[in-house]
């Protein structure tokens, strides 16, 4: 099988298929497109999530904490905890393992959230360092307008807006910069190569998820493996609707564009988190936008929810694509095409 998450169909067919005992206690359980768990627990939701940073080597502590916060911001909720297991190699030093949590612990003590446990280990299971994180967070068991906070797919209606901060391709484009600098300099110029180096420090979307749960959201969807499309089609899936993508309108840097010409890959279908997918009725998503943009944080309208039972829709100049479940990551071709993970 190739490198990156098992497709959607693997996943339904073999891994949920296989989880058939349910506790009542569980309101959101896994399926395609869900990042979080969550769970009651009386006067409160306990909302998780887990996810393990292999593709990065850079600032993989770092990128433990964001990414899984991400998850938890993206259903509207603050995080407040975290789960560290980190797996090392072989050979690790006792300083690279100071830096891994110096980095961790930095990026927790910035986004409030503390790290409450976990568990370290020196394995020859791995030829690169592997950190598996979980996150959780709480929310209202009913939220300030009635409805049951810390879940929201199941809102979306067709008319509803689509938004995305940032911009595309985010942490692809920083982790290319960080792990492949000397292939990059080859055609990108030193203020270049610092632009995209500077992405994975936009990488997290807390700000605005707990904004744009705050503010009447339908769906957040935070974009990892697969991009922006994948994100929008898992969204989707879990809305049972489809959309109309612009694709003019899907905020892409410069300097992305350039490395993702150059190394042959789609910045549409490359990892990004620090993107954070919004989809939000006409008033609700007018809301969202002029917060965001108080704020300072980058947002685009890049399309529409369409009825039940309609195809994701990429439209461009001169022709439509119809989008489909998320493939492995852009980022791989390059990680394994070089040799280097």
């Amino acid at each position: 099988m190739k490198t990156g998450k098992l497709d959607s169909k693997l996943l339904e067919d073999i891994v949920f298929r296989s989880i058939t005992y349910k506790r009542p206690e569980v309101l959101v359980r896994p399926g395609i497109g869900e990042d979080c768990a969550v769970v009651d627990f009386g006067e409160y939701h306990c909302v998780l999530s887990t996810d393990p940073i292999t593709g990065a080597v850079n600032k993989i502590g770092k990128l433990a904490v964001t990414v899984s916060c991400n998850d938890i911001a993206s259903n509207g909720v603050e995080p407040l905890g975290l789960l560290l297991a980190c797996l090392l190699p072989e050979g690790t030093t006792i300083e690279e393992i100071k830096l891994i949590m110096e980095q961790a612990g930095a990026e927790a003590a910035r986004l409030g959230v503390e790290i409450i446990g976990g568990h370290t280990e020196i394995t020859a299971a791995v030829n690169q360092p592997v950190i598996v994180s979980t996150a959780i967070g709480r929310a209202p068991a009913v939220a300030s307008d009635g409805k049951a906070a810390g879940f929201s797919f199941r809102r979306i209606a067709p008319g509803d807006r689509i938004l995305m901060t940032k911009t595309a391709g985010l942490e692809g484009t920083g982790i290319l910069a960080l792990d492949f600098r000397d292939r990059l300099s080859e055609f990108l110029d030193a203020a270049e190569l610092e632009g995209a180096t500077a992405m994975m420090d936009q990488i997290d979307v807390v700000r605005e998820g707990i904004l744009g749960g705050k503010l009447g959201a339908s769906a957040m969807h935070d974009v990892t493996e697969g991009g922006i499309l994948g994100a929008v089609w898992e969204t989707c899936k879990v809305g049972g609707v489809g959309a109309r993508i612009n694709k003019h309108d899907i905020p892409v840097s410069a300097v992305t564009k350039k490395i993702c010409s150059e190394l042959g890959i789609d910045p549409l279908r490359l990892i990004s988190s620090g993107s954070l997918l919004i989809v939000a009725g006409e008033k609700e998503a007018s809301a969202i936008i002029a917060a965001l943009e108080t704020e300072g944080i980058p947002i685009a309208e890049i399309g529409r929810i369409t009825e039940a039972g309609s195809p994701v829709l990429l439209i461009g100049e001169g022709h439509q694509e119809t989008i489909g479940p998320p493939e492995r990551d852009e980022l791989y071709k390059v990680v394994f095409a070089e040799g280097t993970h």
